[in-house]
């Protein structure tokens, strides 16, 4: 009975001798397990899938668009079987490039109509194997001549990553970000008072200055950017 009896006595100091300290330290470090537990199992729950479908492709390719936009843009671009289609019919001012499927990564585009003779003079040039200089060139001097025109303020709209899975939920690209380009026709530093490079994260810059193609360029920070 004596050798029953010392065990639980000392088990009962032990238990007794803890400090209030260590019972608290105890709840923080099951609590921050707890969290990243539900984190891990939330990004888990995420259930990213692969863009393999012209409906996926449509949809994850509308996200370049403004939101309030999306349902009535039209959609061009390839097909899964590598055809360059309109994927869907639009009712609105914007023009959304899908995502090239045969592609790695992920890269749609939205545009006001009015841009859609500059951007479909650049796709017919590269498919007639004109490189990039040449491409710039041939539409420079055709600027230049009146035969194609930018008015300045038209805006290109980039939804980009460098994965090709999507969330089915919302449409999201994994990791995507957004970018916009702003056409000013021969704008130069001096014209707009813009920098050549940015000056910081999220700073709009002026790029290719007093050319044909020279336009704003806002790179915004990713939602989980902090800075």
């Amino acid at each position: 009975m004596k050798n029953i009896f010392i065990p639980i006595l000392i088990t009962g100091l032990l238990i007794s001798c803890k400090s209030p300290n260590d019972a608290s330290n105890e709840t923080e470090e099951s609590t921050s397990v707890e969290l990243v537990e539900d984190k891990l199992s939330t990004d888990a729950d995420k259930n990213f899938k692969p863009i393999d479908t012209e409906e996926a492709l449509i949809s994850t390719s509308l996200m370049a668009a403004p939101k309030d936009a999306r349902s009535g843009s039209k959609v061009i671009g390839y097909n899964m079987e590598g055809e360059f289609v309109t994927l869907r019919e639009g009712d609105n001012e914007f023009i959304v490039l899908a995502d090239n499927p045969n592609k790695e990564g992920f890269n749609a585009a939205c545009y006001h109509k009015d841009l859609e003779p500059f951007m479909a003079r650049g796709r017919e040039l590269r498919a007639e194997g004109k490189n990039r200089d040449e491409v710039f060139e041939i539409r420079g001097e055709e600027m230049k001549s009146g035969k194609l025109k930018i008015t300045p303020g038209l805006t290109l709209h980039i939804y980009y990553g460098p994965d090709e899975m999507y969330d089915p939920e919302t449409y999201e690209v994994k990791d995507a970000k957004l970018r916009y380009v702003v056409y000013m026709p021969y704008a130069t530093q001096e014209s707009t008072g813009l920098p050549k490079s940015p000056s910081a994260p999220n700073h709009p810059w002026i790029m290719e200055p007093g050319t044909h193609r020279a336009h704003i360029m806002i790179s915004p920070l990713s939602k989980d950017d902090k800075r």
